[in-house]
């Protein structure tokens, strides 16, 4: 009788975590992951085996230690599902346990937390019905008796042996990227590993990385310089290509064959052999065309076409349709929504998966990006942020690029609203630096956080009455009211810099940190007019680059986010090396590639997506197996070697500087 119950218990476990992750799964297919397939069954495997742990860990002690560590674990598990279920509706993606490390500066969004857990209140209720259920029927048809050592080892030999069955699911199928195999041995990916090997699956395989220090790097790929019909005058190394090659090419000279000679890390030898064969970007037309401008250069959250109208937001309108209009332009959303965003845009590089890449770089030499260039050169360099100084570490990291840096706590003076105003923050910080030239202000805004709403959010209930009369949903007008004190920033600051006189001579460059992930996509799909392709066109955006009275130019290629730093290097004439970093320069003659998170990208040629590793090629074009292959290496290299460039402080063993 009593090992009926205890089967009984021991079915129950297998049952609570099969149906939690198919619900969960259920929950999450309209972000994208997929209900059933392989990875349901793989995450019933590991689970079958979790619960052979969980029944010999509440079998070894007295009965009501063991109810208690049995209802203790499934509160766990309840906790799990519902914790990632709110932070996937606010992050769009899944913590990690490096994440929940630093969860203090998430408390910062109480409310918008609170909000998900009522939204979400019915499944988070679901997901503890198991620990509830078990309570209830404690005395019932589950047994809590200690076990013998016979049966609890026999247990824990099970739960080995199904172990080994899932792994051997996950080993005997496909090993490319963004597979089981892949996720589970050699990537970081919180999404894709959710859907291929199931939340708690993804969650073990994780802890076991944290506590390990694994470091989530795909394996050295293949070196590749070019698609194919690109690879004549580009397989040569740089140092033979003919010429004052400075002079032609955005590049600097870097002895990289001494550099290899001297190299004891063997990691870092093989970079210096990679980036020295890495084709440098041309040096072009627009190279220096806006040397010795100051530069204004803005991070905007949630800065999306949205929010830009002719007539609720004719400043961002006028910034966005004059001067450089970039018709191709995407934002891909990376694991540290925000940071990661700024990272991309002011590092030209990608961030490495399971770590806070911006706050890891506060340690490292940075020289290529605008602070620390243009102080060089003897610009007045600043930074500000209207949300906590410390958030996302950006005390470290901002500093470490060279800025004078202050956020609210550490000099920036303005009204502590949720959101605060960007506005606001203008009027408090333009008179630090515009009457010093050549100056360089790097601006985080934050009024266009979410949620977005009238009740929570305080910059769309200010501008409430500007949007009032629009015919849309009220969390659309509620995001376009919060777009709105963007705008008015964007007014002012205009409006200074003309009367401070210096308007003729500073350029404005101006990106999204991410799409406004905030919003529904019903709603989303409400603003396009249609059904937004998820991805892809779900991160195409605006990027401003604009300077007074400057010539009106379209670019239709493809452009994104990591070309941000590289191109305006180029405008401005300075000095750096295109081959260190992995965007390039918009106007140079470089094959255009937009690379997202999950390894997707575009091309001049068309779309591959990683996930159905599907390409989609444009209208009239033809491509062969091997320009997809070599396009993938490719992908793979950027990934790899920034990361690379993160985790061994490369910049400072190429040039030697602190």
């Amino acid at each position: 009788m009593k090992s009926n119950k205890k089967l009984h218990l021991f079915g129950f476990f297998i049952l609570s975590f099969f149906l939690s992750e198919l619900l969960f799964r259920i929950i999450m297919d309209a972000h994208n992951v997929a209900p059933f397939g392989l990875g349901l069954w793989i995450s019933f495997i590991f689970s079958f085996s979790i619960g052979m742990v969980f029944l010999a860990i509440g079998s070894i002690f007295h009965s009501k230690l063991n109810f208690i560590i049995c209802a203790g674990l499934l509160c766990l598990v309840g906790f799990f599902y519902s914790s990632q279920l709110v932070y996937h509706d606010f992050f769009r993606t899944f913590y990690t346990f490096y994440s929940a490390g630093n969860s203090a500066q998430v408390i910062d969004f109480w409310r918008e937390i609170l909000s998900g857990i009522w939204s979400n209140l019915l499944w988070i209720v679901i997901f503890f019905i198991p620990m509830i259920l078990l309570i209830i029927f404690r005395k019932g048809p589950f047994s809590f008796e200690k076990s013998n050592a016979k049966v609890i080892i026999s247990l824990f030999a099970f739960s080995l042996f199904l172990h080994g069955g899932g792994l051997m699911m996950v080993t005997s199928g496909d090993k490319s990227q963004n597979t089981a195999y892949d996720l589970y041995f050699h990537n970081s990916s919180p999404v894709l590993s959710v859907e291929k090997l199931g939340l708690l699956t993804s969650m073990r395989v994780d802890f076991m990385r944290q506590v390990t220090d694994w470091s989530p790097v795909l394996k050295e790929p293949t070196f590749v310089t070019a698609p194919p019909d690109k690879t004549e005058d580009l397989e040569k190394p740089t140092e033979e290509l003919p010429g004052d090659i400075p002079a032609q090419y955005n590049m600097m000279e870097i002895d990289f064959e001494t550099l290899i000679k001297k190299e004891k890390n063997s990691t870092i030898k093989k970079m210096h052999q990679y980036f020295s064969k890495v084709p440098p970007t041309k040096k072009n037309d627009y190279t220096g065309k806006f040397k010795g401008y100051n530069l204004i250069l803005i991070t905007a959250e949630g800065f999306s076409p949205y929010g830009v109208d002719k007539e609720i937001t004719p400043t961002l309108h006028k910034l966005v349709h004059e001067g450089y209009q970039f018709t191709d332009f995407y934002v891909p959303l990376w694991d540290v929504s925000t940071s990661d965003g700024e990272y991309v845009a002011l590092n030209g590089l990608i961030p490495k998966p399971g770590v806070w890449s911006f706050s890891k770089s506060g340690n490292n030499h940075v020289p290529f990006v605008m602070g620390n260039q243009l102080g060089k050169l003897g610009y007045q360099t600043v930074a500000y942020h209207n949300h906590t100084y410390s958030y996302y570490d950006r005390h470290v990291s901002h500093p470490n690029m060279g800025y004078s840096y202050k956020g609210i706590g550490n000099g920036l003076d303005i009204k502590e609203t949720w959101p605060s105003s960007d506005l606001e923050m203008m009027k408090k910080t333009t008179g630090d630096y515009m009457k010093d030239e050549p100056f360089h202000a790097y601006y985080m805004t934050v009024s266009g956080h979410l949620e977005y709403n009238f009740g929570g959010n305080q910059m769309a209930y200010k501008n409430k009455d500007h949007v009032s009369h629009l015919n849309r949903s009220d969390q659309a007008k509620a995001y376009m009211a919060t777009q709105i004190e963007l705008d008015r920033a964007m007014e002012f600051l205009l409006s200074q810099l003309e009367k401070e006189g210096v308007a003729d001579n500073t350029l404005i460059a101006l990106s999204a940190d991410h799409y406004p992930y905030g919003l529904d996509y019903k709603t989303i799909d409400e603003f396009e007019g249609k059904e937004v392709e998820r991805n892809f066109d779900l991160y195409k955006s605006n990027l401003i680059i604009y300077a007074k009275g400057m010539d009106e130019t379209v670019i239709t290629k493809p452009v994104s986010s990591l070309d941000i730093l590289p191109t305006l290097s180029n405008l401005m004439g300075l000095e750096y090396d295109s081959r260190l970093l992995m965007g390039t320069d918009i106007f140079s003659d470089s094959d255009p590639l937009v690379i997202f998170r999950n390894k997707s990208f575009i091309t001049d040629k068309g779309r591959y997506n990683a996930e159905t590793k599907k390409f989609t090629p444009n209208a009239g074009v033809d491509v062969n197996q091997a320009y997809l292959d070599q396009m993938i290496s490719i992908v793979n290299q950027k990934f790899y070697y920034s990361a690379q460039i993160l985790e061994n402080d490369y910049y400072q063993a190429v040039f030697g500087e602190s």
